[in-house]
């Protein structure tokens, strides 16, 4: 799909959009599709009761003086509107007609630059579908959209917004979606290190550490995960210098469980098939990365994945298993169903102690009991440092990435206590969510951290929203560039 940013004109073919705010308010080039119709727009609009509502919606096929079809979008009060939303819904429902170029009117209304951006990310993000192992014929649903045209009042101005910032960062939500949608079958350890080598032409430099190397540095928590499966686990360094030589990286870490049975302690089948979705968090840091790239974000950013698949073999740990993290602290394996934060711990490890970061963000499918909290609309954000946590909640306001922030306490750490080992991978049925979040920090030290547990917003059956179209929605590519960008480039 072809982003232009244009001057505002008269489209004269495809499909025109404009959002209409209350009472009919309109601006711009509206007003000369309603001056040159002859009366027949305002006939259009009181015939259909339209006053630019929320929600409500008037299409015309053709009004006397143009070649477009126009589209009037009812958008309600003027400081509601949001123009990315506004994007996605013109998508969602005409991307699948015949259209080959829509015309996004946002000239008139005073809108951003980066407002106006957003507008042409919405639209991507509508017409995103996974459809590489689907065969030509039945079923086949994807976009007619060959051109989006936003007008806007100052054209060059939102064009810097858009490939200065959010048209790389939206490749990098696009690409989180690609990997989360993959099958377990395809993207799995070694082939997920091969596609993330690839970024290296974005300027990255990867390095991909391998079962030896790891066992040799004493990641037995991550490499024990990963013992009942054929396929070796890897660990994946992606580093980005765009700030000063001297500057200290943040780092980025992520969860990538490419396939979760639950080992020995076994998962039900129903929705089993979901777990190829296990890599969320890993994918965000993945498509941050790229972002982080393509922006030349200026800033240095080390982005760490590890990448293992959770099997029940005769191999595989067993319950009660005791492991030695790279930390050299020791963990009672509980439930081998508990395996993600067994791979954050030393990859967290090794990150604090390898980079020594400013400040250090995981990102994991960790628990279900963020979804019976939260549900999938807030990630859960967890944080040893009130500073860096105020920063993550203005970058999810300012990016529509929502999170909410739960408690860490000693009364809770005290759950994850052992009798055999220096901690247990799991502390009974409450505070889960919690819990998982103690067990992690005390593999981060003193180093300012957050935890998100996306299990409920990297991946989505049911979608309530214009710009979630697959199972994969590539939730944290847009916060963690947004908290990179205020926190660090400003």
């Amino acid at each position: 799909m072809k982003i232009l940013f244009v001057s505002p004109k008269k489209a004269d073919s495809g499909l025109a959009a404009f959002p209409v705010f209350s009472k009919n308010r309109l601006e711009g080039v509206a007003r000369e599709y309603r001056k040159d119709s002859k009366g027949q727009f305002g006939r259009l609009l009181k015939a259909a009761g339209f006053e630019g509502e929320a929600g409500t919606r008037v299409i015309q096929h053709v009004l006397q003086g143009s070649r477009a079809v126009l589209h009037l979008v009812g958008s309600g009060a003027r400081r509601e509107f949001d123009a990315e939303r506004f994007g996605a819904e013109v998508i969602k429902e005409h991307g699948m007609g015949n259209h080959l170029s829509i015309t996004l009117h946002l000239d008139g209304f005073g809108l951003s630059p980066d407002e106006t951006a957003r507008a042409a990310v919405g639209a991507r993000l509508a017409a995103y579908q996974f459809l590489k192992y689907r065969t030509t014929g039945r079923g086949m649903t994807a976009t007619s959209v060959k051109t989006v045209r936003v007008s806007v009042d100052s054209p060059a101005k939102a064009r810097a917004a858009y490939q200065g910032f959010h048209g790389p960062v939206c490749d990098g939500q696009l690409l989180a979606r690609d990997l989360v949608n993959e099958p377990a079958n395809k993207l799995y350890p070694k082939s997920y290190a091969s596609r993330i080598r690839r970024l290296g032409k974005l300027g990255l430099e990867v390095e991909v550490l391998g079962e030896s190397k790891m066992k040799a540095l004493g990641m037995h928590a991550l490499v024990g995960v990963g013992q009942g499966s054929p396929r070796e686990s890897q660990l994946v360094v992606m580093k980005w210098n765009g700030g000063r030589k001297k500057d200290k990286p943040v780092c980025l870490v992520g969860k990538g469980v490419t396939f979760d049975t639950g080992g020995i302690s076994l998962k039900p089948g129903a929705g089993m098939w979901d777990m190829k979705a296990d890599m969320g968090g890993s994918a965000a840091v993945v498509g941050a990365m790229m972002a982080v790239a393509g922006r030349k974000a200026k800033a240095n950013v080390v982005g760490i994945v590890g990448l293992v698949e959770n099997m029940p073999d005769g191999l595989a740990q067993n319950p009660g298993d005791v492991v030695t993290s790279m930390s050299g602290q020791t963990i009672e394996v509980q439930n081998t169903d508990a395996e993600g934060r067994l791979v954050l711990a030393d990859a967290l490890w090794y990150g604090k102690t390898k980079f020594k970061p400013k400040a250090m963000v995981d990102l994991a499918t960790l628990t279900g009991a963020i979804l019976v909290a939260l549900g999938h609309e807030h990630a859960g954000l967890f944080s040893n440092s009130d500073t860096l946590a105020s920063a993550f909640v203005k970058a999810s306001a300012a990016s529509g990435e929502k999170t909410w922030r739960l408690p860490l306490d000693p009364a809770y750490d005290r759950m994850i206590d052992s009798a055999v080992a220096d901690m247990k991978n799991i502390g009974g049925r409450e505070a889960g969510s919690i819990t998982a979040a103690q067990f992690l920090q005390r593999f981060v030290g003193d180093t300012p951290w957050v935890h998100l547990d996306v299990a409920g917003t990297a991946m989505k059956n049911a979608r309530t929203d214009p710009r979630e179209t697959t199972l994969g929605t590539g939730f944290g590519v847009r916060l963690l560039n947004q908290w990179i960008k205020d926190s660090y480039e400003s």
